[in-house]
């Protein structure tokens, strides 16, 4: 039986509500408020412009999914639930300023589910995902039995958000549009911070300084955990009039970890305590960058009161995140699927992905919006490095106004110059056949993207491990979904 608790007095926007319709129901971050409203008891509908696996998972835990917006899908609504995503122009949203149905962000919403749980809440621009997924496994591991709501598919429990049944909370907060400000949290995490969201943010010091009034105006902060190997962090240190609790692995703090090996899984370190040694710990999933990840959960489930050895434990037997640094194997080909565009997660997965293999790597990489590449166009240039080809294909603005100067062109050239072999693929439909024929065995291919990307990989996995003669039933074929796994074919 789930637990059951009174809204938060101060906002109380859900009180007497019995219906609610959110759109984009879809998108990760809005499904796992759709989850958690779904396991309080509300009645939830929601809309979205195409099937995913996520709406189809939703409807069979009883939430009424729309595919295609109409205005009559938001009858008998309440409250319409909206991000940042949703434009101005869309039907349902129209319709509800028209009917006079409350219109609430997400984060309003959020803030309110999580209002009397005790809370952990993770942000930064990168890493956020990976930080709450290892504490929520951590603390559940601990019998816990927490609840969470994070903007991926954690593979530990197959889902990105559960109600929970203890006392607890793990959120991601997203502070890409500036709503972390609604999501107020007891414990806070800032795992980087770094040049990012630029259609919402003027520059690296405006981040900083929206990080800087989150902390220092959230009433209901007790102690914010920060990472001191990331320099907008540091930055942000010298701004705040608290003393944060600092972790890292390049830098001093007050909990460091120590990579012992060469980063081959599984991969081992330990963990100091303002100098103590607190235990040797081991992570089973790729990427040394996770070393200082896991400090951060560390620190925050031993800081509630987590035995260390539990901590030990939760973490060898964490699994990730899905699409974060995710491994198939076909035809002799490793498969590297993952999600990050930001240049700074890229080159750690790069670096990562040699540690895995002598072979060659092609990197599969789709620009993103005209103010990323403006302003990130050098560290872009510098990202690939280790990469024996880079495949760059024609950019995905997302609704950003062109800048003169700046195109997919502008990403080629600064790779270019950084001395690596560059090949340009305008239409990604032709990027599998390209592959096919270019991959050999012992070969890696990393993929950054989006969903159309991962099921342009699963395809190409597919189709290399035919090739090398293994049928449909083997267990080893990888798995396939997407029109993509009948192009290649």
């Amino acid at each position: 039986m789930l637990r059951t608790f009174d809204l938060n007095p101060e906002r109380a926007m859900l009180e007497d509500v019995r219906r609610i319709h959110l759109l984009g129901i879809g998108g990760i971050g809005v499904s796992g408020v759709a989850r958690i409203l779904n396991g309080r008891g509300f009645e939830v509908s929601g809309s979205d412009v195409r099937e995913s696996s996520l709406t189809e998972a939703l409807r069979a835990e009883g939430v009424t999914v729309h595919i295609g917006h109409a205005p009559s899908n938001i009858d008998g609504a309440e409250i319409v639930v909206v991000s940042t995503a949703i434009p101005e122009t869309n039907v349902e949203l129209v319709e509800a300023k028209e009917r006079g149905v409350k219109v609430v962000h997400r984060s309003e919403v959020l803030s309110e589910l999580i209002g009397l749980y005790r809370t952990v809440g993770v942000t930064g621009t990168h890493g956020k995902g990976t930080v709450s997924s290892m504490i929520a496994w951590i603390m559940d591991q601990a019998g816990l039995e927490p609840g969470f709501i994070i903007g991926g598919m954690l593979n530990n429990f197959g889902i990105n958000a559960r109600a929970g049944r203890g006392d607890w909370m793990i959120v991601e907060v997203d502070e890409s549009d500036g709503s972390h400000h609604n999501v107020p949290t007891d414990y806070v995490v800032c795992n980087f911070l770094e040049l990012d969201h630029l259609n919402y943010y003027d520059d690296l010091n405006d981040i900083i300084a929206s990080m800087t009034r989150y902390l220092e105006e959230n009433p209901r902060l007790k102690e914010a955990f920060v990472n001191i190997d990331c320099q907008g962090n540091r930055q942000m240190i010298e701004n705040v009039q608290m003393r944060p609790t600092g972790y890292s692995v390049e830098h001093g703090a007050e909990w460091r970890g120590d990579v012992i090996g060469d980063g081959a899984l599984p991969i081992v370190f330990k963990a100091f305590h303002r100098n103590a040694e607190m235990g040797q710990f081991e992570l089973n999933l790729p990427g040394r960058y996770n070393v200082v990840n896991a400090m951060a959960a560390i620190a925050v489930t031993h800081r509630i009161g987590v035995d260390m050895e539990i901590i030990q434990k939760a973490l060898a037997s964490f699994r990730g995140m899905e699409n974060r640094f995710t491994i198939e194997r076909g035809g002799g080909v490793t498969v590297v699927k993952d999600y990050n565009s930001h240049p700074t997660c890229m080159r750690k997965v790069l670096e990562s992905a040699r540690d895995m293999s002598p072979g060659r790597i092609v990197s599969i990489f789709k620009p993103y919006r005209y103010t990323l590449i403006k302003y990130l166009q050098h560290e872009y240039g510098s990202a690939f490095a280790g990469s024996d080809e880079v495949i760059i294909t024609k950019m995905y603005a997302a609704e950003e106004d062109p800048i003169p100067g700046v195109s997919t062109q502008t990403v080629v050239d600064r790779i270019r110059e950084n001395g690596l072999k560059v090949t340009y693929i305008d239409d990604q439909t032709k990027i599998p056949e390209y592959l096919l024929e270019t991959l050999h065995p012992g070969d890696q291919a990393i993929f950054f993207g989006g969903d159309d990307f991962f099921r342009m990989a699963d395809a190409i996995t597919a189709e290399l491990a035919v090739r090398a003669g293994v049928t449909a039933d083997d267990p080893k074929m990888p798995k396939v979904s997407g029109p993509l796994a009948h192009e290649v074919k």
